[in-house]
Protein backbone atom coordinates (compact mmCIF):
# COMPACT_ATOMS: atom_id res chain seq x y z
CA UNK A 1 0.00 0.00 0.00
CA UNK A 2 2.82 2.41 0.80
CA UNK A 3 4.23 1.74 -2.67
CA UNK A 4 0.98 3.02 -4.21
CA UNK A 5 1.15 6.21 -2.12
CA UNK A 6 4.79 6.68 -3.14
CA UNK A 7 3.83 6.33 -6.80
CA UNK A 8 0.96 8.80 -6.37
CA UNK A 9 3.23 11.34 -4.68
CA UNK A 10 5.76 10.91 -7.47
CA UNK A 11 3.08 11.43 -10.14
CA UNK A 12 1.82 14.56 -8.34
CA UNK A 13 5.35 15.95 -8.32
CA UNK A 14 5.76 15.15 -12.02
CA UNK A 15 2.41 16.76 -12.86
CA UNK A 16 3.41 19.91 -10.96
CA UNK A 17 6.58 19.94 -13.05
CA UNK A 18 4.54 19.56 -16.25
CA UNK A 19 2.28 22.44 -15.18
CA UNK A 20 5.35 24.61 -14.67
CA UNK A 21 6.72 23.64 -18.10
CA UNK A 22 3.39 24.45 -19.76
CA UNK A 23 3.30 27.81 -17.97
CA UNK A 24 6.66 28.71 -19.51
CA UNK A 25 5.43 28.15 -23.07
CA UNK A 26 4.92 31.46 -24.87
CA UNK A 27 3.29 31.96 -28.24
CA UNK A 28 3.13 35.25 -30.14
CA UNK A 29 0.40 35.57 -32.75
CA UNK A 30 -0.36 38.35 -35.20
CA UNK A 31 -3.53 39.91 -36.53
CA UNK A 32 -4.10 42.58 -39.13
CA UNK A 33 -1.03 41.63 -41.12
CA UNK A 34 1.24 42.02 -38.09
CA UNK A 35 -0.24 45.31 -36.90
CA UNK A 36 -1.32 43.60 -33.67
CA UNK A 37 0.92 41.09 -31.87
CA UNK A 38 -0.33 39.19 -28.83
CA UNK A 39 1.77 36.94 -26.62
CA UNK A 40 0.10 34.24 -24.51
CA UNK A 41 1.41 31.52 -22.22
CA UNK A 42 0.52 27.85 -22.23
CA UNK A 43 -1.46 28.64 -19.08
CA UNK A 44 -3.81 30.72 -21.23
CA UNK A 45 -2.63 34.11 -19.93
CA UNK A 46 -2.06 37.13 -22.15
CA UNK A 47 1.28 38.64 -21.17
CA UNK A 48 1.87 41.19 -23.92
CA UNK A 49 0.01 43.14 -26.60
CA UNK A 50 1.94 45.18 -29.18
CA UNK A 51 0.12 47.66 -31.41
CA UNK A 52 1.63 49.21 -34.52
CA UNK A 53 1.06 52.98 -34.10
CA UNK A 54 -0.49 53.07 -37.57
CA UNK A 55 -3.39 50.89 -36.41
CA UNK A 56 -4.41 53.44 -33.76
CA UNK A 57 -6.92 55.61 -35.60
CA UNK A 58 -9.18 57.64 -33.27
CA UNK A 59 -11.75 57.68 -36.08
CA UNK A 60 -11.91 53.88 -36.28
CA UNK A 61 -11.75 52.47 -32.75
CA UNK A 62 -14.01 49.58 -33.79
CA UNK A 63 -11.38 48.22 -36.21
CA UNK A 64 -8.74 48.36 -33.47
CA UNK A 65 -11.03 46.51 -31.09
CA UNK A 66 -11.74 43.83 -33.70
CA UNK A 67 -8.02 43.38 -34.40
CA UNK A 68 -7.20 43.06 -30.70
CA UNK A 69 -9.95 40.48 -30.22
CA UNK A 70 -8.71 38.52 -33.26
CA UNK A 71 -5.12 38.66 -32.01
CA UNK A 72 -6.03 37.56 -28.48
CA UNK A 73 -8.19 34.69 -29.70
CA UNK A 74 -5.51 33.49 -32.09
CA UNK A 75 -2.78 33.67 -29.43
CA UNK A 76 -4.91 31.78 -26.89
CA UNK A 77 -5.79 29.12 -29.45
CA UNK A 78 -2.16 28.60 -30.48
CA UNK A 79 -0.95 28.64 -26.87
CA UNK A 80 -3.61 26.06 -25.98
CA UNK A 81 -2.48 23.81 -28.82
CA UNK A 82 1.16 24.14 -27.75
CA UNK A 83 0.21 23.33 -24.16
CA UNK A 84 -1.77 20.27 -25.27
CA UNK A 85 1.19 19.04 -27.30
CA UNK A 86 3.51 19.49 -24.31
CA UNK A 87 1.03 17.73 -22.01
CA UNK A 88 0.74 14.87 -24.47
CA UNK A 89 4.53 14.55 -24.64
CA UNK A 90 4.94 14.73 -20.87
CA UNK A 91 2.01 12.42 -20.11
CA UNK A 92 3.54 9.79 -22.35
CA UNK A 93 6.53 9.60 -20.01
CA UNK A 94 4.31 9.26 -16.93
CA UNK A 95 2.03 6.48 -18.13
CA UNK A 96 2.63 2.84 -18.85
CA UNK A 97 4.12 2.14 -22.27
CA UNK A 98 1.50 1.68 -24.98
CA UNK A 99 -1.35 3.39 -23.13
CA UNK A 100 -3.57 5.24 -25.62
CA UNK A 101 -4.46 8.78 -24.46
CA UNK A 102 -6.53 9.71 -27.49
CA UNK A 103 -9.74 8.74 -25.69
CA UNK A 104 -8.99 11.43 -23.12
CA UNK A 105 -8.43 14.24 -25.62
CA UNK A 106 -4.62 14.15 -25.29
Amino acid sequence: MSNIFKKMAEMQKQMANVKEIVGRITITSEAGGGMIKVTATGSQRIIKVDLDPEVVDPEDIEMLQDLIIAGVNKALEEAGEAAQNELRDQAGSLLPKGMDLSKFGL
